[in-house]
C-alpha cells in the first residue's frame, strides 16, 4: 500500500537559498550584526521613550503595590529592564519592566519569606534563565501549548484583578485569589466612598481616552492613557480628598538588599523555577508579538507607499463613492524588521534579574502593554528601550515629591484594568476553535485556586489527557453498498483502536471490494500493519481494496498501479484522476462502480452513469469549438482526432463536491486574506482579458491570488471596437471601470492554443440564409484578425525560436496583436496612454506546452513592425521575456507546409469578402523557406510595405 504523501514544492532547493549576506533568516534566527555598531539616537527614538516612560512610572508603581513591595522597587526594575535589557536583549523593540505576570507570585514570596529573601530568589530566577539561554533552550519555552500559557496568564490577571479590587475599595487584599473572594463580601460592607470614586475615575479614563473621536482624538491619543488616568485621578484627589491614602516612597537610606535565603530547599527551588518560568513565557511571548507588531507597521507602511500616487488630473469619468478612496503621500519608511534572537533575549532578561535582585529591585520581564506602546509610538531601534531606563532613573531622584501626590486607589484602579486585560477573548476563541478550551479552562482554574505552578502542572495534565481521548476514540462503521462494502473510519488509528479494528475487518467476506475511507490525521505502525496485511490478504483472494480520504479522494493505491496519484496540493486536478478512463483491461463492475478507473478506483457520485460519448455541441451546450479539445467549427461538429473526452461527473455534484473542499481546506487559509480585501475593496493593478476556455487558469499561469487581478473572459478573448455597428458595452464597461475607477496599470491581452473560436472563424461559410445567433454576432467582431493575417500590410505575428504550427496559432497570435489596436481606440486607454500611466501587454499561452509567450515591447506599444512573442522562460527576471532581442531561430519547415497554411488562410479571407486575393505566396530561398513576417524574405517586404 503505497500512500500518496504531500509534496511541498514552495521550499527553494538548499543550494539556491539566498546568501546571509541578504539578512533573509529564517523566524527568529538571530539578526546580523550591526555594521559600525554605534548606538543611534533618532528623533523617533527619543520621542516613543518619553511615551514609554510616561506610562511605565505608574505601571511600576501600581505593580509594586500590587506586590506589597517596596516603592521603590518598581522603579528600580524598570530602570534596570530598560537599560541592562534594552542593551543586551534580542529584541530591540521590547521593553522590559516589572512584570505583571509576576505579581500573584512575588506578592505570596513576599509574604512567606519577606522582601530580602524574594531578591535573592530573583537572583536565582535570573541566573537559571542566563544558563537555559546559554544553553538555547528559548525555543522549547514555545512549545509549551498556547492553551496553557493564555490560561496561566487568564488565572494570574483574574487574581490580580480581585487583589486590586480590595484596594480600589478602600481595604488590603488578602493572601490568595480564593480569599479575596471570600472576603469581598465584607469589604463591600465597609467601603470608604473616597477611594471607589478615585478608581473608578481612573477606569473612566482608561476605557474613554483611547476612544475620543476625531481629529482631536487623533492628536491627544499620543499621550498614554494611563498616563492621563493617573494625573486626573491625583488632581481630583488634591481637591476633593486630601486624607486619602497615597504613595510613600521611603528614603534611599532605608533600601533593604537581598540577604541569603533561608528556608526548606525544595521550596525555595521551587519559588526560584517559578519565578524563572512566569518571567521566561512571560518574556517570550512578549517578543514574538513585538515581532508581529513590527512587521504589521512596516508591511502597513510600505503597502501605503506602493499605492501612493498623484492622482490624474485629466481624469474625465466621475469615480463613485464605492471606489478605493485616494491615499496620502508616503510616509517615510521604517527599516527593515529583524526577527528577535529568543535565546539572546532570554539571556538579557536573566542578567537583568540578576542585577535588579542585587540592588533590591522587583523581577523583570518583557511587557506586551509597554512593547505595543513603544512600536505604536515609531521606535525604530533599542535607543527608545534605553532612554526610557534612563528617565526611569532620574525620575527615582527629581520626581519623588510629585510621585509621592499619587493615591493608591488610582494605581490599583490601573492595575486591576491590566489583569482584566490578560484575560483575552481572543484567546478564549483561539482556543475554543481548536477545541482546548477544556484545557484552556483547566489551567486558569488552577491558576486561580492553586497557584501558578500547580496550575501549570493541572493544565499540562490536561492537554495529556485530551491528546490520549482524542487518539483513543475511533469510530468504526461498515455499510453494505451492494457491490462492494463501505468501511468508514473517524479519528486516529492507533494501537488501541488495533483490536476493534482486526475485528472489522475479520467480519468481511473474503474476495469482496471493499471501500476504505480514512478521516483521520495520525496511523501509527501497528495500525498500519494491520491494515496492510488485511489489504494484502483481500487482493490475494481476488478482491480489491480502495483507500480514500473524507472527501473521496484516493490517498492510497496498490504497488502495481503504473498511474501515479494526485496531489492534494494540486485540487483543481484531482477531478481528472477520478474521471479517468481505465488505461489495463480491467475486470468490468458496471457502470458507476467504484472500480471503473485506474487512478483512483472510486467516485464519489457511486451510482452515476459515467459512460462517456464524443463531446459534441447538443451534449454539453457548450459554445461550437470553445471546449476543451475541441475542433468544432461554427456551425459543424467535426469527430476529435484525439482521444474521446475523460467522462463527466454530474455537473451539480461536481460543483457541491468542489465547493465542500474549498470549505474545508482552502477556506481557513484564505479567510483573513479576504476578509482584508472585504474590509479594504479591490485594488487590482492588471486589466486580464483573456478567453472563456476551461483549460485557461488565469490565478494558475499568472500566479496571482485574490485581488491581483480584474479579468474580463470571453469567447476569442475579443475586445470590441468602440464604433463598432454591434458593440459590446459589457467589455467596454469593464475598460472604462478597470482604468477610471480601479486604475489599473497595464492592460493585457491573453489568447491560447488551440482556441475554438478561432478555429470557428477559419472553418465557417455562412451562407447568405445562416440564422445570425449570438454566437456568431459576436464572432464577428475576430474578422478584423482574419482580415489582417491575410492582409498584405502587416506581418505575420510569429513566435520567437520556431514557426506557427498551423493557420490556427497563426490566427491565435495575430488575434492577440488586433486586439490590442482594438483597445487603443477606447478613449479611456487612449487617455492613459499619453499620459504614460498604462501598458499594454501581448501574451500567447500554449496550452499543451504549458508555456507562456510574451509580445515584444514594442509590438505591444504599437510601434514595431515586427509583431514577435518571446518564449517565458522560469529564470526571466520581470520585463527580460519582452526585452530580449527578436532575432528568430529558424527551424526546418517544409514549403508545402507554409503554402498550406496561407492558402487556408486567403480561402477563409476571401469566403468573407475581406481578405487581399492578390496576397503572395511565401517564396523560398535556397536556404530554405521564407519564415512568415521574416525580414530577409521578399514576401515580408511586401506585406510590410517597405
Amino acid at each position: 500500500m503505497l500512500a500518496c504523501v504531500p509534496t511541498r514544492h514552495d521550499r527553494p532547493p538548499r543550494n539556491s537559498r539566498p546568501p546571509r549576506a541578504w539578512g533573509i533568516k529564517r523566524p527568529h534566527s538571530p539578526p546580523p550584526p550591526r555594521r559600525g555598531g554605534r548606538f543611534r539616537i533618532t528623533g523617533a527614538d527619543l520621542s516613543a521613550s518619553i511615551t514609554v516612560f510616561l506610562l511605565a512610572v505608574p505601571m511600576s508603581l501600581g505593580l509594586a503595590v500590587a506586590m506589597d513591595a517596596p516603592l521603590e522597587a518598581g522603579l528600580i526594575s524598570a530602570a534596570i529592564g530598560g537599560i541592562v535589557a534594552g542593551l543586551l536583549g534580542g529584541t530591540p523593540l521590547q521593553v522590559s519592566g516589572p512584570s505583571a505576570g509576576l505579581t500573584v507570585v512575588t506578592a505570596e514570596l513576599i509574604q512567606i519569606y519577606g522582601w530580602r529573601t524574594t531578591c535573592a530568589i530573583t537572583i536565582g530566577a535570573g541566573l537559571l534563565q542566563i544558563l537555559l539561554g546559554s544553553l538555547r533552550a528559548a525555543r522549547s519555552a514555545l512549545a509549551v501549548s498556547p492553551a496553557i500559557v493564555h490560561g496561566t496568564l487568564a488565572g494570574i490577571g483574574v487574581a490580580i484583578a480581585l487583589a486590586q479590587l480590595h484596594i480600589v475599595l478602600g481595604g488590603s487584599p488578602q493572601s490568595s485569589a480564593v480569599a479575596n473572594t471570600l472576603a469581598l463580601p465584607d469589604q463591600l460592607g465597609r467601603v470608604s466612598p473616597a477611594a471607589p470614586l478615585i478608581g473608578l475615575l481612573t477606569i473612566a479614563v482608561l476605557v474613554l481616552w483611547p476612544r475620543i473621536p476625531g481629529h482631536i482624538g487623533r492628536v491627544v491619543r499620543r499621550i498614554p492613557a494611563a498616563l492621563v488616568a493617573v494625573v486626573t485621578a491625583t488632581a481630583v484627589a488634591a481637591s476633593v480628598a486630601p486624607g486619602i491614602a497615597r504613595v510613600d516612597l521611603p528614603s534611599w537610606r532605608s533600601h533593604a538588599l537581598p540577604e541569603m535565603p533561608q528556608g526548606p530547599v525544595l521550596a525555595l527551588a521551587t519559588a526560584v523555577f517559578t519565578v524563572m518560568l512566569v518571567a521566561s513565557l512571560e518574556s517570550l511571548l512578549a517578543a514574538v508579538a513585538v515581532d508581529k507588531l513590527s512587521a504589521d507597521r512596516a508591511g502597513g507602511r510600505t503597502a501605503a507607499r506602493s499605492q501612493a500616487g498623484p492622482p490624474s488630473a485629466s481624469a474625465s469619468v466621475s469615480v463613485p463613492a464605492s471606489a478605493p478612496p485616494l491615499t496620502a503621500p508616503p510616509a517615510p519608511p521604517f527599516p527593515p524588521v529583524r526577527r528577535s534572537d529568543l535565546d539572546r533575549e532570554l539571556r538579557a532578561q536573566g542578567i537583568a534579574n540578576t542585577l535588579s535582585g542585587l540592588v533590591g529591585g522587583l523581577a523583570v520581564s518583557g511587557g506586551a502593554v509597554r512593547s505595543s506602546a513603544n512600536v505604536r509610538a515609531g521606535a525604530t531601534g533599542r535607543a527608545s528601550t534605553v532612554l526610557h531606563g534612563v528617565w526611569m532613573v532620574l525620575a527615582t531622584g527629581l520626581l519623588v515629591t510629585v510621585l509621592e501626590w499619587i493615591p493608591l486607589a488610582a494605581l490599583a484602579a490601573l492595575v486591576m484594568m491590566v489583569g482584566i486585560k490578560m484575560v483575552s477573548f481572543a484567546h478564549i476563541r483561539n482556543v475554543h476553535k481548536h477545541r482546548e478550551f477544556l484545557v484552556y479552562g483547566a489551567t486558569i482554574s488552577g491558576v486561580i485556586l492553586f497557584g501558578v505552578l500547580k496550575g501549570v502542572v493541572i493544565g499540562i495534565a490536561a492537554a495529556v489527557a485530551v491528546a490520549l481521548h482524542r487518539l483513543a476514540r475511533t469510530r468504526i462503521t461498515v455499510t453494505d453498498q451492494g457491490e462492494h462494502h463501505l468501511i468508514v473510519v473517524r479519528g486516529q488509528l492507533t494501537f488501541l483502536a488495533v483490536p476493534r479494528l482486526s475485528r472489522t475487518l475479520g467480519q468481511l467476506p473474503q474476495g469482496g471490494d471493499v471501500v476504505v475511507e480514512l478521516d483521520g490525521f495520525f496511523m501509527d505502525h501497528a495500525a498500519y500493519e494491520t491494515i496492510q496485511d488485511w489489504s494484502l490478504a483481500q487482493k490475494a483472494h481476488g478482491g480489491r481494496v480502495v483507500f480514500t480520504g473524507r472527501s473521496g479522494g484516493r490517498i492510497a493505491e496498490p504497488a502495481s498501479s503504473a498511474h501515479s496519484c494526485c496531489r492534494p496540493w494540486t485540487p483543481w486536478r484531482n477531478h481528472h484522476c477520478h474521471d479517468r478512463p481505465a488505461q489495463t483491461p480491467e475486470t468490468h463492475h458496471g457502470p458507476g462502480t467504484p472500480f471503473s478507473g485506474t487512478c483512483t478506483g472510486l467516485d464519489p457520485t457511486a451510482g452515476a452513469d459515467r459512460s462517456s460519448s464524443p463531446s459534441t455541441i447538443g451534449a454539453h451546450g457548450s459554445a461550437p469549438g470553445v471546449g476543451p479539445a475541441s475542433d468544432t467549427g461554427a456551425h459543424t461538429t467535426h469527430t476529435p482526432a484525439t482521444p474521446p473526452a475523460a467522462p463527466r461527473r454530474p455537473g451539480g455534484n461536481r460543483l457541491a463536491s468542489g465547493l465542500s473542499s474549498f470549505q474545508r481546506h482552502t477556506a481557513p487559509l484564505v479567510r483573513e486574506e479576504l476578509a482584508r480585501l472585504a474590509r479594504e475593496g479591490q485594488r487590482p493593478s492588471q486589466l486580464f482579458i483573456t478567453c472563456a476556455d476551461s483549460r485557461l487558469v488565469t490565478s494558475m499561469i499568472t500566479a496571482s491570488g485574490p485581488g491581483d487581478l480584474f479579468t474580463v473572459r470571453n469567447i476569442g478573448n475579443l475586445v470590441p471596437p468602440p464604433d463598432a455597428d454591434s458593440g459590446d458595452d459589457s467589455v467596454g464597461a469593464a475598460i472604462e471601470y478597470a482604468l477610471d475607477v480601479l486604475k489599473v496599470e497595464s492592460i493585457t491581452v491573453c489568447g491560447h492554443s488551440g482556441c475554438g473560436a478561432m478555429q470557428a472563424l477559419l472553418d465557417a461559410e455562412p451562407a447568405p440564409d445562416t440564422p445570425q445567433t449570438s454566437l456568431w454576432r459576436w464572432l464577428r467582431h475576430g474578422l478584423p484578425s482574419l482580415e489582417r493575417m491575410a492582409s498584405r500590410h502587416h506581418a505575420w505575428a510569429r513566435i520567437s525560436g520556431r514557426l506557427p504550427t498551423d493557420a490556427v496559432e497563426q490566427l491565435c497570435l495575430t488575434n492577440v496583436v488586433q486586439q490590442l489596436d482594438h483597445l487603443r481606440a477606447h478613449e479611456s486607454v487612449a487617455r492613459r496612454l499619453s499620459e504614460g500611466t498604462l501598458q499594454l501587454l501581448g501574451m500567447y499561452f500554449h496550452v499543451g506546452e504549458a508555456q507562456a509567450y510574451l509580445l515584444t515591447e514594442g509590438a505591444s506599444a504599437g510601434l514595431a513592425l515586427d509583431e514577435v512573442f518571446d518564449r517565458v522562460d522560469p529564470g526571466d527576471a520581470p520585463g527580460n521575456a519582452s526585452a530580449r532581442a527578436t532575432a528568430e531561430v529558424e527551424a526546418p519547415v517544409e514549403p508545402h507546409a507554409l503554402a498550406d497554411v496561407h492558402a487556408h488562410t486567403r480561402t477563409s479571407a476571401a469566403s468573407h469578402g475581406t481578405g487581399d486575393a492578390d496576397t503572395p505566396e511565401p517564396t523560398t530561398t535556397p536556404g530554405g523557406p521564407s519564415a512568415p513576417g521574416d525580414p530577409s524574405g521578399p514576401s515580408q517586404l511586401e506585406r510590410t510595405g517597405v
